[in-house]
């Protein structure tokens, strides 16, 4: 039988883990940081390594999705950083 201190232990675990948690928006940016801009760095590291027909590629439509993505990526990456700094902030000051 669990004694009350176990299930306090339990609780205050599951408070910490919700607390260490990014937010969503900090998630959101980063898959798109990773799907815009790593089909461009794929190739560049294929033609790098030789794995291409052409030493010198020219993959035009990966660079303009990486030129559309970069940006709003990175912005909600720095808004989810300073959300979850703001929550973690609240949640100390009580």
């Amino acid at each position: 039988m669990f004694s009350l201190d176990v299930l306090f232990f339990m609780s205050e675990i599951a408070h910490a883990a919700t607390d260490r948690r990014m937010s969503r928006f900090f998630w959101i940016g980063l898959v798109l940081l990773c799907v815009g801009t790593g089909p461009l760095l794929i190739v560049i590291l294929a033609a790098q390594l030789g794995l291409t027909r052409d030493p010198n590629p020219n993959p035009v439509g990966f660079g303009i999705l990486a030129l559309f993505t970069f940006w709003p990526s990175v912005l909600l990456i720095v808004v989810g950083i300073v959300r979850t700094l703001r929550k973690r902030r609240a949640s100390q000051a009580r």
